[in-house]
């Protein structure tokens, strides 16, 4: 068994979300879990615009939720 830990352990983050259509599905404070990450649980087919900040730090990615797209998500870094 393997897996990932991230740096922010045990940390609030702004969590904002957006489909392509401008709605907002997420705009909330959200804590990391003991690995670091967050889960996230989309609806199927589509496409999302997702920024987190914490402090004066953000990422931002466009994620997708078609078939065949990753399930896990790790390359989003606060800069």
């Amino acid at each position: 068994m393997t897996g990932c830990q991230g740096e922010l352990v045990g940390q609030e983050v702004s969590l904002y979300i957006e489909d392509n259509e401008g709605n907002v599905i997420k705009d909330e404070i959200v804590t990391t879990q003991d690995n670091g990450f967050i889960d996230l649980w989309l609806p199927r087919d589509h496409l999302y615009r997702v920024t987190i900040k914490q402090g004066d730090l953000s990422a931002e990615s466009e994620i997708s939720t078609f078939e065949g797209d990753n399930t896990c998500i790790t390359d989003m870094q606060l800069l």
